[in-house]
């Protein structure tokens, strides 16, 4: 993990997670510059690095600024954006009221490396309004916290999302922002950008198993496959749900929806090294999909009482990861529905045998 590499200062952040194989090397990029956007691009090369001109990037033409050395070793690079955050309440008859949105990249971000922690492969980038006229933030802010990972594995904490070393963890967290509606919902909208021949799609799977988050039986996929191909390519999961407490427990999910995804025919906001990577390319060849993500529903109430939402998303190459049942509950479940039917058989067998038994005593009579 490196913070700002090549740049001595901390008025401004990124952050460079790289993952090295034996014959291939990932790297993550986050950066609070404009937007809040993860670069994520994975190499042929164990030996591939990543290269910054810093005064080109915090110019008003960042493009170029951003590659991977040697460039030709780069087999997949894709890019999410978290852009704004809505804010709105269910005014009824009137329906859906909208209150002024929360552009991220017109946020005041903390220094991220007053939090990153080396050993544990985690960072918190946390942030507030430059603009707060309605005071929503005095006591609040907005935070995106990331943790790496060197093998696989489950998180401690719900949702207890499944991960692999080829994988990251997102935690969008809002506490203490107040309201500015007596029922209000959030909801944020998250853009993806993809090169030339590859697209997003939404995948949602259900299952009976909610071993691992209770009453959850959800799992949304954000895929990105080529165009002519059905081998994924790289992917945001989550689960459908979020949490209203620092220690989450099943008592304080919050319903998490995703709204469709679309393509976007909008410019993204400024993010800086969103533009440095892609260059030109990012108005022409490449293609930039838009999803929103909603937290509440008829238990919306939950923000309002302790003020606190967090919600997990991994982020990844390849296929996402997929639970399957433990050996615990296989066990159950054999025995659930293994003593049954071995008591059947087992009856079976001592009826027959009674019969057997009460013939072969006597004659038969003709």
């Amino acid at each position: 993990m490196q913070y700002n590499p090549g740049w001595n200062g901390s008025s401004v952040n990124l952050l460079h997670v790289q993952a090295a194989g034996p014959g291939d090397s990932l790297h993550y990029v986050w950066s609070s510059i404009g937007a809040p956007a993860v670069l994520l691009v994975a190499t042929q090369s164990p030996s591939s690095a990543l290269r910054v001109n810093w005064t080109q990037l915090l110019s008003a033409s960042p493009a170029g600024a951003i590659w991977i050395d040697p460039p030709d070793s780069v087999v997949y690079s894709t890019a999410v954006v978290f852009t704004k955050l809505f804010e709105f309440s269910e005014a009824k008859p009137l329906g859906e009221l909208f209150y002024p949105t929360y552009d991220l990249s017109k946020f005041s971000w903390d220094s991220l490396n007053h939090t990153l922690n080396h050993t544990a492969l985690t960072a918190e980038l946390c942030g507030a309004p430059a603009s707060d006229p309605g005071g929503s933030f005095s006591n609040g802010s907005l935070a995106f916290r990331v943790t790496a990972y060197e093998a696989g594995g489950r998180d401690g904490r719900l949702p207890s999302l499944l991960h692999t070393a080829d994988s990251s963890q997102l935690e969008f967290v809002l506490a203490g922002v107040a309201p500015r509606g007596n029922s209000s919902r959030f909801l944020l909208e998250v853009a993806t950008v993809e090169e030339a021949g590859a697209e997003r799609r939404l995948r949602s799977e259900r299952s009976i198993d909610d071993e691992y988050t209770p009453t959850i039986f959800e799992v949304l996929s954000l895929v990105a496959q080529p165009q002519n191909g059905s081998s994924t390519l790289g992917f945001l999961q989550w689960k459908a749900t979020a949490y209203g407490s620092r220690s989450p427990r099943r008592e304080d999910g919050i319903r998490c929806r995703a709204q469709g995804l679309q393509a976007a025919n909008w410019s993204l906001p400024v993010s800086s090294i969103v533009q440095a990577y892609f260059g030109d390319s990012l108005g022409s060849t490449c293609t930039i999909s838009a999803l929103n993500v909603s937290f509440g529903g008829e238990e919306g109430e939950v923000y309002q009482e302790k003020r606190y939402l967090s919600w997990s998303v991994l982020l990844g190459f390849g296929e996402p990861p997929r639970d399957t049942f433990s050996p615990l509950v296989i066990s159950i479940t054999a025995v659930a529905l293994g003593t049954p039917l071995a008591m059947l058989l087992l009856g079976s067998c001592l009826v027959l045998l009674a019969q057997r038994r009460r013939y072969s005593e006597y004659e038969p009579i003709n």
